[in-house]
């Protein structure tokens, strides 16, 4: 399967290209607010004054021009030149980030490479008037992003550490090597013991204690080791990010390794959120992936991974989380008090652990969650694998405190794991019985993976120290289909439930699976309009027919879909 990673790959639904669109509020900046402008022709902060978008003339000094990299303006170890609230275009090109680009002389040493990153975003005075970077094209759809590519081991591409009224919007954040840090196959690590170190880097974006920031319009792949790593977040807006063919993780919130010291708050939104191959090497120039690896093999491989025993509202819309070489979407140390997630709209498919887990309250709506933990296995770009279907593979698994509910409404799940759906309570939290999972108007598909016995299809912690002292699971109007019943009894209990019934799904083949209902799905019209949506999975309105549909999918002939056309860049 190709990676694809120098392109963005989304959905229909992303074509919103408007500045309002692109999660970035387009307020007036400070009346002391200054643009300074990045050309690949322009000069240095010698000989440009950074404040006209013309290339360097040649000669002279303070000259009416661009800069030529954007560590003119934000220099390793130096003196920032731009100010809180001020914006910095950055044009059409491609800039080496770390020991050897401009203004690295004589602040960087090659020896401390890893240390030769920019300094951090100032912060904006305020929400009102945010500090900006912005890459040519930012307000016309990003056709062609200037490319940041990190090397000679930096720590980091981006600095957002303390950087809060911040807009990022318009970027590629890479490297150009397939090299991944600390690899077990000496072939693939990079290197790291003396310099020349290579033209790679371990984080694309790093931020930590950042409040107030937008992204948008970002493809952040293969690097060495996190595409991400941000911590200790809040009130952060993600709109149309790429994050894929990392080395060891996708979008990482644990800043310290042991999760403590990292916990985010306030609200944190993701829309058109695309996380794949993570976990995996990218051929550079090919991007495609290479030595794969999980946990056995001493990498990790989480697509994101949310520690530190956070808070916060979380919201993730219309979004893919596909490929990735551990968890999916792991959101199981989400346990301070007051927390709450929302999934809506969301395919999560082919990771090697669980696809989704979370804790606390949670809403999962319209998704399709696609369990085929054992995707890697065989793979020619998979090394050295022992991790198929890590914690049992189960496809959700839903970890409760005291009182809280989890709701998951039309949505489709299938998977090759121990179970479908589980849920248990929060460690060292002592649950009451008032907890409650309720699946409606969904479709479950289980699956008989030789030798293992039939997936079941959900199962609740009554064993342990984080036991559930009753069963918490109420299903109605679900079809549930191939599967066992674990320890939830009755079987099948529940209004409206449609059992050991075929689904009649376009394929429920494990790796193609397609959730779209067939003319003949017993699934039609079944679900209960007491508990639908306003919208499917396509954000087309139930009920198309009489009444709505179970599962991700309105049924609608092709003819009445009005898709718009698959975005490639």
């Amino acid at each position: 399967m190709a990676m694809n990673t120098g392109r963005y790959r989304f959905f229909s639904f992303l074509l919103l290209l408007s500045p309002a669109g692109l999660g970035l509020r387009m307020t007036p900046p400070a009346a002391s607010a200054t643009t300074f402008y990045i050309r690949m022709d322009g000069g240095s902060s010698e000989q440009c004054t950074g404040r006209a978008d013309t290339a360097y003339p040649g000669s002279g000094t303070g000259q009416p021009c661009a800069w030529n990299h954007p560590f003119q303006a934000l220099p390793p170890g130096g003196t920032a030149l731009m100010a809180g609230g001020d914006t910095l275009m950055v044009g059409p090109g491609v800039y080496q980030m770390g020991w050897g680009a401009p203004r690295t002389a004589g602040s960087c040493d090659a020896e401390a490479a890893y240390d030769c990153f920019m300094l951090p975003v100032p912060s904006g005075p305020d929400t009102l008037h945010p500090t900006r970077i912005l890459g040519a094209g930012w307000d016309a759809g990003c056709p062609a992003p200037p490319q940041l590519w990190g090397t000679e081991r930096a720590n980091l591409v981006l600095n957002l550490t303390g950087s809060s009224h911040v807009r990022i919007a318009c970027l590629e954040i890479t490297d150009h090597s397939g090299c991944v840090e600390d690899h077990s196959d000496s072939g693939l690590a990079c290197r790291r013991d003396t310099a020349p170190y290579g033209p790679w880097a371990r984080v694309g974006l790093y931020a930590e204690d950042s409040a107030d920031v937008s992204l948008a319009d970002l493809n952040i792949h293969g690097l060495a080791s996190r595409g991400v790593l941000a911590g200790r977040l809040t009130d952060w807006t993600v709109d149309r990010v790429r994050v894929a063919g990392n080395g060891a993780a996708g979008w990482d919130s644990d800043l310290v390794g042991d999760g403590s010291a990292s916990a985010n708050q306030g609200t944190l939104t993701f829309r058109r959120w695309l996380v794949e191959w993570n976990g995996c090497g990218e051929t550079y120039p090919g991007g495609q992936p290479t030595g794969c690896w999980g946990q056995s093999a001493g990498g990790y491989g989480d697509g994101v991974g949310i520690g530190g025993l956070t808070a916060g509202h979380w919201v993730i819309e219309d979004s893919a989380i596909l490929h990735n070489t551990s968890d999916g979407l792991d959101m199981l140390y989400v346990r301070m008090p007051g927390s709450q997630i929302e999934i809506r709209r969301t395919r999560v498919e082919g990771n090697a652990g669980n696809q989704v887990k979370t804790t606390g309250p949670v809403q999962i709506e319209n998704s399709i969650l696609v369990g085929n933990c054992r995707y890697f296995q065989g793979k020619p770009f998979t090394y050295a694998w022992n991790d198929d279907c890590r914690a049992a593979g189960d496809a959700l698994v839903l970890v409760l405190r005291p009182g809280d509910q989890a709701t998951v409404a039309h949505s489709t799940i299938t998977g090759e794991g121990t179970c479908l759906v589980i849920s248990g309570c929060a460690l060292n939290q002592a649950c009451n019985g008032s907890e409650s999972v309720r699946l409606r108007n969904s479709i479950f598909q289980g699956r008989s993976p030789a030798p293992a016995e039939q997936t079941c299809f959900a199962w609740y912690n009554d064993e342990s120290g984080d036991t559930l002292p009753s069963n918490p699971f109420q299903t109605e109007y679900s079809l549930i289909n191939g599967a066992r019943f674990g320890n939830v009894t009755p079987n099948c209990s529940g209004s409206g439930n449609l059992c050991d019934t075929a689904p009649g799904l376009a394929n429920i083949a494990i790796d193609a699976f397609n959730a779209r209902l067939l003319p003949s799905s017993p699934a039609i019209d079944k679900a209960s309009s007491g508990f639908s949506l306003a919208d499917d999975f396509d954000r087309l309105a139930r009920p198309y027919g009489t009444a709505p549909d179970m599962g991700a999918y309105e049924f609608r002939p092709l003819s009445s879909r009005n898709f718009l056309p698959l975005i490639r860049r």
